[in-house]
């Protein structure tokens, strides 16, 4: 009875100041409507104990909730997110779970096993939504109407043009994925490049893939942590990997990339931030639940705080360009492709893994449309040199 009671006065409160596409149903047959219109997202309460993640809907309470099977929620990933977005913003004090990073310590074991957690699941597991050349990072929509595999290759061109580089150059590419940056700038430019990744499965499959389109003369991939590469680069690039290093860290790891860059080297450094000022995780528990399911132990600096620890290791910022809108379309793409291939993805993740990545790769659409969090590519180059190595223009970035 005092459960129905507390259940009855949250959804008057609820639809008193909110109209959300959302169905709730209760293990005793009961159903709670907050639209006229059909519900777009169908949340069912197996037990009168799962109640409290209603009152207290936070997207770590929800998210938690679902991934681990307390309650079941069904609908589109984007519309959960939405509705989940609502319920939080009504009911939880934005600021109130705004907590900074968790200051893990980032040893090369630690971290090493942070990246097979999130990129060993299976390479088949991420072929099944990922464009064919698996570029796991943000996408780049020239003029916004592109397929994925034309943004990824586009993306990669555009990073390539803006490091200029050329045919000779060396490149060392830190957190290759599944190699596809090293292959292009070997095959259209001619490069000699080394491409590391701290997963098993990455480089196996990376190095099959270099195979594939002939360019082994060319192109080098090393299971190895960045802290232990030897040698000078004429390019370096970093795509979607500095959120592994922590915040504390960020100074020693662009220390480190000045380091194996030449004197007259360029490097550019591709990663997702947080817009929160004081480097904190997004709000309403979206970062925790990221810390908990999917990123163990990685951090989101703000793009000050990046720019600080990069001048800090000893490189000089030459260019920002904020990605912010591609990325939003990337993972709403990257979304859409997992449901549609659902069944598929089912044979591949246990039921855990499976709600883990469909609410996480919804979250990220979100948390990028909302301004939570951004992503910007920064090319940099050898601090205190003379200016005569920038370029006067952006021109021949789109060349």
């Amino acid at each position: 009875m005092f459960d129905q009671i507390r259940l009855d006065a949250w959804s008057t409160g609820l639809r008193s100041k909110l109209t959300l596409p959302l169905r709730v149903e209760l293990w005793n047959g009961q159903q709670l409507d907050f639209s006229a219109e059909p519900p777009r997202v169908t949340l069912r309460i197996p037990h009168a104990r799962a109640l409290r993640y209603l009152r207290s809907p936070s997207l770590y309470n929800l998210g938690r909730a679902y991934v681990e099977g307390a309650i079941d929620v069904r609908g589109r990933a984007r519309d959960m997110l939405e509705v989940v977005g609502a319920l939080a913003a009504h009911s939880v004090p934005r600021n109130g779970l705004l907590r900074a990073w968790r200051r893990a310590t980032h040893t090369r074991a630690i971290d090493a096993a942070a990246v097979r957690y999130h990129y060993d699941v299976s390479n088949a597991f991420y072929q099944a939504w990922l464009d064919p050349a698996m570029v796991y990072s943000c996408a780049y929509f020239e003029h916004g109407n592109e397929t994925l595999a034309e943004a990824q290759c586009k993306k990669i061109d555009h990073i390539l043009c803006k490091i200029g580089l050329r045919p000779g150059h060396t490149l060392l590419d830190i957190g290759c994925g599944w190699g596809a940056l090293a292959i292009r700038a070997a095959q259209r430019h001619g490069a000699r490049c080394v491409g590391i990744t701290l997963s098993d499965n990455q480089a196996r499959l990376a190095r099959e893939h270099v195979a594939r389109a002939g360019m082994q003369h060319l192109v080098e991939i090393r299971l190895e942590d960045y802290r232990d590469v030897g040698g000078t680069y004429d390019r370096i690039t970093s795509v979607g990997m500095f959120e592994h290093v922590g915040l504390r860290h960020l100074p020693a790891y662009f220390r480190r990339m000045a380091g194996l860059l030449r004197d007259d080297g360029v490097a550019l450094n591709h990663g997702i931030t947080t817009t929160d000022t004081a480097s904190k995780a997004a709000p309403y528990g979206g970062g925790e639940f990221i810390s908990r399911y999917v990123f163990p132990h990685g951090e989101l600096g703000h793009l000050g705080t990046v720019l600080r620890a990069m001048q800090e290791g000893g490189l000089e910022a030459r260019d920002v360009e904020n990605l912010r809108r591609h990325y939003a379309r990337t993972c709403a793409i990257w979304t859409d492709n997992f449901e549609s291939n659902a069944a598929r993805i089912q044979t591949l993740a246990d039921a855990r893994t499976f709600r883990i990545w469909h609410v996480y790769l919804a979250g990220c659409a979100y948390a990028f449309m909302h301004d939570w969090i951004s992503v910007y590519q920064v090319v940099c180059s050898k601090a205190g040199k003379g200016p005569g190595e920038i370029p006067w223009s952006r021109r021949y970035m789109y060349q």
